[in-house]
């Protein structure tokens, strides 16, 4: 079984009596009649933030703007037909209204979008991480060919399913997770990127690119000890940033249009010791180090490092 990978982000939107709003999977989409929150996928180059706010727009008419970050999970579904296993890391934002009415969407991978009452959620088949996100039991998904939703009466054909297929080689979108590490002393942990790679002689929040259905907070942790020894306990999520780059030099040694998504936590060492980069980091960092605030003013320092650090 093929294993693929996508960044999806979503909105939870609520009213006044407790209602949730939720959409229903079209006969285009992998699971027809499934219900979730409103949202999909991350274009290359779009910000999570905005894509919720593009996705609610196609789908239930409605223009919202993001209030805050709710969580980031990471989950693996075999779909059906193509024989893959889909990786979707999944940033859920809390959203709120500004304009619009709610109107389906004609041709796309949703068909109904409704107002759901805490009670009505229970008798409707929901995808595994809207019923954790709501507090409801989870239903495993049919792992057979689902029988195909009916057409509606209105609106045009439904589209064809979507194909997860590998990217076009020049360009990649990576999702990584990263962490404002510090100890006791109030020392801050960073690591110094090798030569060949981007962003090489400027020190780095410790953490990296997750890997095929891992969570990212066990990947970050992971990271950390690949990189300098430590063992830390995440215990805040901070935010979810991302940076385009349309001409990153690789250590492939050729130009690519490079999209990477971070999601940054707080992360507490308490019992810190003299860090060593281990040969499980991949070569991509040389050094790691703990650091004063005092000295981290002077250092040359990653966008994502220096904004985070500023906070």
């Amino acid at each position: 079984m093929a294993g693929r990978r996508r960044v999806a982000a979503y909105g939870v939107l609520r009213d006044g009596s407790g209602r949730v709003l939720l959409t229903r999977a079209s006969a285009a989409a992998d699971f027809p009649g499934v219900w979730q929150v409103p949202g999909g996928g991350v274009e290359h180059a779009e910000h999570p933030a905005d894509a919720v706010v593009r996705e609610f727009a196609e789908e239930t008419g409605l223009v919202v703007e993001v209030a805050g970050l709710l969580s980031v999970v990471a989950d693996v579904i075999r779909l059906p037909a193509p024989g893959v296993a889909l990786h979707s890391d999944r940033i859920i934002y809390r959203v709120t209204g500004v304009s619009g009415s709610i109107r389906n969407e004609s041709d796309g991978t949703t068909d109904l979008v409704a107002w759901i009452t805490p009670a009505e959620m229970t008798r409707i088949p929901l995808m595994p991480f809207t019923a954790e996100l709501l507090g409801l039991p989870v239903v495993p998904l049919p792992e057979d060919e689902p029988p195909a939703a009916p057409r509606l009466a209105h609106g045009p054909p439904a589209a064809p399913r979507l194909s997860y297929g590998s990217p076009p080689t020049d360009r990649r979108q990576r999702f990584g997770a990263y962490g404002l590490v510090t100890d006791p002393q109030q020392r801050v942990l960073l690591t110094l990127i090798a030569d060949g790679y981007p962003g090489a002689g400027h020190w780095h929040l410790p953490g990296g690119g997750t890997d095929h259905g891992e969570q990212p907070a066990s990947a970050l942790l992971r990271e950390i000890v690949e990189e300098s020894g430590q063992l830390g306990r995440v215990v805040e999520l901070i935010e979810v940033s991302h940076f385009h780059n349309p001409g990153a030099l690789g250590p492939e040694g050729r130009p690519l249009d490079w999209h990477g998504v971070r999601v940054v936590y707080r992360v507490v060492v308490e019992s810190p010791t003299e860090p060593v980069v281990t040969e499980s980091a991949g070569g991509s960092t040389v050094q790691a180090a703990w650091f004063t605030w005092a000295d981290v003013a002077g250092l040359p320092l990653t966008d994502v490092a220096e904004r985070v650090l500023r906070r």
